[in-house]
């Protein structure tokens, strides 16, 4: 481990010199994993909701990703350059286009001109190589190879311009209001800005996806036949129970941020950093947000409150009444320090008209705690119920007059 390392870095260092250079373009400190085998401080924090947590870092937020709910923020709507956790984004991308069948993990992608050009983080692409759209996403996800990154982009739109585009556009379906990408990479670009909630924002939609997790979750892989190393850059994933993801980013501009994803006991917390003073600073501060929201927050299952079996009239119908049950419970995410007592309010459908089918939501139970609404849960018909006419009638006197 600690020969792959001075490996690394040694190359790293080398690259960087190269390329400072040729062009006066700020190179990615992505690659400097000098503190990577160093292991986080244990000490757990147990800050009480409400209680200020140090962290040396421009802005923070700590979010549920299933239901967009802020536990934590600082300073979380200012506009900042969001180095590699761009490409949470671009991730996004790929794993949505392998959803729709458009791309496989088999898919075999040649290099361009244009991905081997990207400098920074990479896992030095040769133009004309191949390399499986699986191998891509390893060496983008542990590794944060810009190279890989940008040949992903083309794979799905033909060009990294083509691709930004797409990125934009979905920034703006999930209600990122204060971003603009430039590039696929986070390479530092004017203009190229995001926010903290809105990195949150789109590491939810990501972790949606669990396949990236096969590899955000690796601490350390190979690529060409094991003749080359990737380490990954998050090292929360070595040394933070709960792991799951998601992104680190460094440049000089944007400092050191740190997407930071983790699930215990069936919760799972989103913890965004961005322009950490250090990179200890943003891996201890995505630490204490995780455990902050560990410490005070789990999720409580809440039934409908139904004692008894509940049936509603039906109209016109080849039966009078149908029965409605709860569809399910509800999951409501809850201080764990929360007191009072879970309300219900059961509104049910009037004047219901067959057909019913089974399903048809004829009612809700709306829980409220202490005022505020926490959720509802639908009322369906448990079986379907057909509507009274002619023909049915007809079909039931034939019936009855053979049976005398």
């Amino acid at each position: 481990m600690k020969k792959t390392i001075a490996f690394m870095l040694s190359v790293c260092m080398l690259f960087s010199m190269t390329v400072s250079a040729k062009e006066s373009v700020t190179v990615s400190s992505e690659c400097d994993i000098s503190d990577i085998d160093v292991p986080l401080d244990s000490t757990p924090v147990n800050a009480a909701i409400g209680q200020t947590l140090e962290i040396k870092a421009k802005s923070v937020v700590l979010m549920e990703p299933n239901t967009g709910k802020v536990l934590y923020e600082s300073n979380s709507d200012e506009q900042l350059p969001p180095a590699s956790i761009t490409k949470i984004m671009s991730l996004l991308l790929v794993m949505e286009s392998i959803d729709r069948g458009d791309i496989s993990l088999e898919t075999v992608v040649t290099a361009s001109e244009h991905a081997c050009s990207m400098g920074g983080s990479q896992i030095w692409l040769e133009p004309g190589e191949t390399m499986t759209v699986n191998d891509l996403l390893k060496a983008a996800v542990i590794a944060s190879a810009n190279d890989a990154c940008v040949a992903l982009g083309e794979t799905v739109a033909g060009s990294e311009e083509g691709f930004v585009a797409l990125m934009n556009e979905r920034a703006k379906e999930l209600g990122m209001t204060k971003t603009r990408f430039v590039n696929c990479t986070g390479l530092d670009a004017e203009e190229h800005l995001t926010t903290a909630y809105d990195v949150a924002l789109m590491s939810s939609a990501l972790i949606k996806h669990d396949l990236i997790k096969d590899y955000s979750t690796v601490w350390m892989d190979t690529l060409r036949d094991g003749k080359s190393e990737l380490v990954n850059t998050n090292k929360l994933v070595r040394f933070y129970e709960g792991t799951t993801g998601l992104k680190t980013g460094t440049t000089s501009t944007a400092k050191y941020c740190l997407s930071a994803t983790a699930e215990r006991n069936g919760l799972e917390l989103v913890a965004v950093v961005m322009a950490g003073e250090s990179s200890n600073d943003r891996f201890g501060g995505a630490k204490k947000l995780l455990d902050y929201g560990f410490a005070n927050y789990n999720y409580s299952s809440i039934d409908a409150g139904l004692k008894e079996k509940t049936q509603l009239e039906v109209l016109k119908g080849t039966q009078k009444t149908v029965e409605i049950l709860p569809q399910g419970t509800l999951n409501v995410l809850l201080p764990k320090t929360a007191t009072g007592n879970i309300e219900r309010k059961t509104v049910l459908s009037e004047n219901i008209t067959a057909p019913v089918k089974k399903g048809d939501v004829l009612g809700t139970v709306t829980v409220t705690l202490q005022g505020e609404q926490l959720g509802e849960i639908p009322l369906v018909a448990k079986e379907d119920v057909k509507r009274l006419t002619l023909g049915v009638t007809l079909g039931w006197i034939l019936k009855g007059l053979f049976q005398l």
